[in-house]
């Protein structure tokens, strides 16, 4: 316009326009057509390949000279997946803030740097993630991914709905699981969000005096931190059966705070989550903890943990690591009566401190 007019539309967006049925108060299964009697057809656009991402950077390459080296490739799809926005907005980030500099190449450090700057930005696409995360029918998928439980029970079409979504996919080993590994970091910290906007002033009481981590003194923090405040913060997460996990890992983002990582592991079918955090550098000090929920009906999981705990703590190289159980039974005491420690041997002769929350 003004001299031609369009002979087609598409409208694009994170979702079928079928789906729109549920907000105007229809149905939420998918079995049927738009209400609005619009679409003709729709189109997923598939994830990339490995070879279609480098061909698009080397678009970029083409025009600016600048070379994205091959390990960079592999590890941009690594951390995507090949999700068309994801990819193209790492690229973005690395090109004009990581290393704008054309004579640069573009390595795997680059785009961690990207990676980072990605999900602190939040930036719209992960913002809308985020509200998908609200959706019935995304949590009862999402949920017991994170805690480690069954989705045997969910819904064949609540699962494709979030396949669709692009959340999850499923994995060539069978199963589904996180999509990639920028929403495997992105999720858990926009579920912990409430959590962490809600955690009050805390003194890094953890902190030697040359500012490096002191393990000892973070848990008995995280003690003094959990008795006080854990049970109000419970209240404050939306994905109540990943609830303790989530206020966890609020107080650990709020430990590494921009000096370190919080890495996380699922275990589909286990109902327990690993967490690896790392503080300070070029040498961090490394910490591995095991996440155990206790419930009604259930034996003191404390022996089996530990013998998985060993697993985890020897594919880190560590000879100590936390196990905490968070004791969620009918008819327990108060978190701040009820939390404790005591030092632990695993089968494999590693010190553990065991914390019942």
């Amino acid at each position: 316009r003004p001299t031609g007019f369009p002979a087609a539309l598409a409208l694009i967006g994170m979702r079928d326009v079928r789906d729109y049925k549920v907000a105007s108060g229809g149905s939420e299964r998918l079995n049927t057509a738009s209400p609005f009697n619009v679409k003709t057809d729709s189109i997923t656009l598939s994830s990339f390949t490995r070879d279609e991402v480098a061909r698009l950077y080397q678009q970029h390459t083409d025009e600016t000279g600048q070379v994205f080296i091959p390990a960079a490739i592999d590890h941009a799809f690594a951390l995507t997946q090949g999700q068309p926005w994801l990819v193209n907005a790492l690229a973005r980030q690395v090109v004009e803030r990581v290393a704008p500099e054309p004579a640069l190449a573009i390595t795997p450090l680059h785009l961690d740097a990207a990676k980072e700057i990605l999900i602190q930005r939040q930036d719209t696409h992960l913002d809308s993630l985020a509200e998908r995360l609200r959706e019935p029918r995304v949590r009862r998928v999402i949920e017991p991914i994170l805690v480690g439980g069954s989705i045997s029970d969910v819904p064949a079409d609540d699962r494709q709905f979030v396949v669709d979504l692009g959340l999850v996919r499923r994995d060539a080993a069978g199963g589904l699981v996180i999509a990639n590994p920028i929403y495997h970091e992105v999720l858990p910290r926009v579920l912990a969000g409430g959590a962490r906007d809600s955690l009050p002033q805390i003194a890094p009481a953890w902190l030697k005096p040359d500012g490096s981590l002191d393990p000892d003194k973070l848990l008995d923090a995280f003690l003094a931190f959990w008795r006080q405040h854990g049970q109000p913060l419970l209240g404050s997460v939306h994905y109540h059966e990943i609830a303790p996990h989530l206020v966890l890992m609020a107080f650990l983002h709020r430990v590494v705070n921009g000096n370190g990582s919080l890495d996380r592991e699922y275990a589909i079918g286990t109902r327990r989550m690993d967490l690896c955090l790392r503080y300070g550098g070029p040498q961090p000090v490394t910490m591995g903890m095991e996440l155990k929920v206790w419930r009604d009906g259930e034996a003191d999981p404390r022996d089996e943990e530990l013998a998985q705990l060993d697993m985890y703590l020897a594919g880190l190289g560590l000879e100590t690591g936390w196990l905490v159980i968070f004791d969620r039974r009918s008819g327990q005491p108060p978190i701040a009566q009820r939390t404790t420690v005591a030092t632990a041997t695993s089968p494999q002769g590693r010190t553990i401190a065991v914390v019942r929350a």
